[in-house]
């Protein structure tokens, strides 16, 4: 909050300057436009113009230069923007892992089924108990329909 206080604070002085640097130019012409005009006064309120202009124009530099920063996305001291970016793409990849994922386990499963009848069948004609591809190693006995498998978690990996 401070910083934006700041911001607004080197604003309000670029416009005291503005102000100021125009009530110069405008002493020294009208100094000018008298009949007898002292010189004197009129390059007192020149340098004055030029020394305010030179001063306006470096904080201007600088605001430009800020602004320029802030619109192109690099990371500055006081935006989030950066962050919130990061994040945003972090959440869209996140989303497109889960489609993927989902998508991989409807063919698998479809496999499964196109599948299954066979190995039931060897499953019968040898009486061995079938078992879950899905690396859960809980045998299903053959006269029970395996049970469906639920798709990996997207959490951090275990570290067993």
């Amino acid at each position: 909050m401070s910083q934006i206080m700041d911001r607004l604070q080197v604003l309000s002085q670029i416009e005291n300057d503005v102000i100021s640097c125009m009530q110069s130019a405008g002493q020294a012409l009208m100094e000018l436009s008298k009949e007898k005009s002292s010189v004197k006064q009129a390059e007192t309120q020149t340098q004055q113009f030029l020394k305010t202009l030179n001063s306006l124009e470096s904080k201007l530099s600088d605001q430009i230069s800020y602004l320029t920063q802030v619109s192109t996305g690099q990371p500055h001291e006081g935006s989030g923007y950066a962050s919130a970016k990061v994040l945003q793409m972090a959440w869209h990849r996140l989303e497109h892992v889960r489609s993927r994922i989902n998508n991989l386990e409807k063919i698998k499963n479809k496999h499964l089924v196109g599948s299954r009848p066979s190995s039931m069948a060897r499953a019968v004609s040898q009486q061995q108990p079938i078992t879950i591809p899905s690396g859960s190693s809980t045998p299903v006995s053959t006269g029970a329909p395996p049970t469906p498998t639920q798709p990996p978690s997207l959490g951090p990996p275990n570290s067993n």
